[in-house]
């Protein structure tokens, strides 16, 4: 079972270093199979405390909705197509299979082999039943079949078309009929009769084989030598030794070409439709190159994905990984508002209104009485500076401000100085495209039927925000008409002087509701406001109150 620690889209500093150090938790406990991930891509400043401390950026997932890898059986078994059918018949028995699927020397699928058209091929209607002694094979392959043993001659391994031919006939009738296919590769299947086993020879068939076990006189032998007729000894009955013998025949010939097959990333719900419209057994899953990398049956839909959740920094699935939803989430850590999650089971749900889920994260260590390592420490840190501003931030709690002098003994970092490094590196307006910026930490929400997007970025002045506020608005507005939000809004944030510029674009009947100073048309000082969950995402529900109040 594999365990996902993941934070929510659009990536922020927090988000990622409680992913990493949640997972860490876990595999120190005696965890094993989980993973720190991410639904989003890493900034600079996440680089740079990812660099510091010496860790690797968590695994990137974009979509977690079942695939069809995640319940195909990789251990394929198959048959190649010029193998004989008997040997495709032994593995069907012994698997308890319906069908195989059959590939080249490249492990390229090239269709299926069903039972029922080995069945056919060796029960076919009467009106088709002289077929039956028709086998293109090898006489080496047909000998193998029924495990027979060359008496006298040679075994070609050339495939050519072979005429399976029984003598239980009287002399006056075999001759006559012997006669008839004195054109074709006749391989004559015959008992203890001297007399037919020398009609043979004197027309030169390509083969006997003397069944049962029977001894062959010494004459016979020599006369066979003498004209070129190889002699084969069958352990086996006459009308067991034929029916062996038609299993030689190549797999090639029988083969379903016409079939459905799936990719290892096809959607399984997609997946599970198209098979419930297929009257197949089996469907090959083959990759780009058209390579078999495993087989599906119907069954396979019904197995349980082995793949579990833990959300970290966000509990509301608009926010959460594509396929979320599809997935057993087991644990919740959180310190924003509840976003109507819910559980068909019980689960662990620790919401703490703390200033940051890296401060739940550390908590969990002391709670397990495990110690958090050096660098995992540094990023909690890290995670704690930028989501408090250093402690800053009105969502700082007593309990922040104690958790991070702990892990600031553990990593042997100073939080004033991480702080400094982290908010010098990479300005969001100088280093991002007005699409990233608006992009970075954007968290989508949905109240009363309304959908909006609240963003966050954190600069150190607002030296270049003129330059950029245009492009940011026309963003901003493309955003929310592709997403069909109400509004969307961008805070850009001062940590230095700890005010904030908010940039909103949406309709007019919301617009009208927000009573900050006015900067510019669409932009809004709120002096003291840095924090999004806190202090700005009340203030726009009520204004989004005001105007639905307004409407009725």
């Amino acid at each position: 079972m594999q365990t996902i620690v993941i934070g929510h889209k659009n990536p922020d500093m927090d988000s990622i270093c409680a992913a990493i150090g949640y997972a860490e938790l876990k595999r120190l406990n005696g965890q094993s199979g989980v993973v720190a991930a991410r639904c989003g891509n890493t900034n600079e400043r996440i680089d740079f405390v990812l660099n510091k401390f010496g860790v690797e950026a968590p695994v990137l997932i974009n979509d977690l909705s079942p695939r069809v890898s995640d319940v195909m059986e990789s251990r394929v078994i198959s048959v190649r197509a010029d193998s004989p059918v008997y040997d495709a018949l032994q593995l069907i028995d012994k698997k308890r299979l319906r069908g195989l699927p059959v590939v080249d020397e490249k492990n390229r699928c090239l269709g299926l082999l069903s039972a029922f058209m080995v069945s056919h091929h060796l029960f076919p209607p009467r009106e088709e039943a002289g077929s039956t002694r028709i086998v293109t094979a090898s006489l080496a392959d047909i000998v193998t079949t029924f495990g027979g043993a060359l008496v006298s001659g040679s075994l070609s391994a050339k495939t050519e078309e072979q005429f399976l031919m029984v003598g239980a006939m009287a002399q006056d009738s075999f001759h006559p009929r012997l006669q008839r296919y004195a054109n074709r590769n006749v391989v004559l299947f015959v008992g203890d009769r001297p007399h037919i086993q020398e009609m043979a020879i004197e027309a030169r068939v390509h083969a006997i084989v003397v069944t049962g076990g029977l001894p062959i006189d010494e004459e016979i032998r020599a006369k066979a030598r003498a004209a070129g007729v190889t002699v084969i000894s069958s352990p086996h009955d006459t009308a067991t030794s034929v029916l062996l013998a038609r299993g030689a025949v190549r797999i090639e010939r029988m083969i379903e070409s016409d079939y459905r097959s799936f990719q290892p990333d096809t959607l399984l719900e997609d997946a599970r439709q198209l098979a419930a419209q297929s009257a197949a057994f089996i469907f090959p899953v083959i990759d780009e190159q058209g390579t078999l990398v495993g087989i599906l049956s119907k069954s396979d839909f019904l197995k349980d994905i082995q793949r579990q959740l833990i959300l970290v920094d966000h509990n509301e699935l608009t926010q959460a990984v594509r396929g979320a939803d599809k997935v057993p989430i087991i644990e919740i850590l959180d310190h924003h508002k509840l976003g109507g999650f819910s559980s068909d089971t019980p689960i662990l749900f620790w919401n703490n209104p703390v200033g940051s889920t890296s401060s739940i994260v550390t908590m969990c260590y002391r709670q397990l009485g495990i110690g958090v390592p050096p660098n995992i420490a540094g990023l909690l840190m890290a995670g704690i500076v930028s989501d408090t501003l250093n402690l800053t931030s009105p969502t700082t709690t007593p309990a922040d401000c104690d958790l991070l002098n702990y892990l600031s003994k553990t990593a042997g970092v100073d939080p004033d100085d991480l702080a400094e490094q982290i908010f010098s590196v990479g300005s969001p307006l100088l280093t991002m495209t007005p699409e990233q910026a608006i992009n970075a930490d954007c968290k989508p929400y949905e109240e009363n039927d309304h959908r909006f997007s609240v963003a966050q970025i954190e600069e150190l002045s607002f030296a270049h925000f003129h330059e950029k506020s245009e492009a940011l608005l026309t963003a901003l507005d493309a955003f929310r008409k592709k997403e069909g939000l109400l509004f969307s809004a961008l805070l850009v944030t001062d940590i230095n002087d700890q005010s904030s510029l908010l940039l909103v674009q949406g309709a007019d009947a919301y617009l009208q509701k927000i009573d900050y100073p006015q900067r510019n048309p669409h932009v809004w000082e709120l002096a003291g406001v840095v924090s999004r969950k806190k202090q700005l995402l009340p203030y726009l529900l009520h204004c989004l109150a005001l105007m639905d109040a307004s409407k009725s």
